[in-house]
């Protein structure tokens, strides 16, 4: 029983160190990751798109 209360002080005095991030850097985390996200997408597109056509060319 003791390990058990230990282990919720020590899971309690954790808690309380975390630091949550403020409104504004989640809004511009948010918005990097759709951007680099779309980035990521119209990069693969294009080599999709390359690299088909050049199948298409050969066969």
């Amino acid at each position: 029983m003791k390990k058990i209360l230990d282990f919720i002080k020590a899971v309690r005095s954790e808690w309380f160190k975390i630091v949550w991030p403020t409104r504004e850097t989640v809004i511009n985390t948010t918005f990097m990751i759709l951007v680099f996200s779309g980035l990521a997408a119209l990069f693969f597109f294009i080599v999709d798109s390359i690299l088909n056509a050049l199948v298409n060319w050969i066969f």
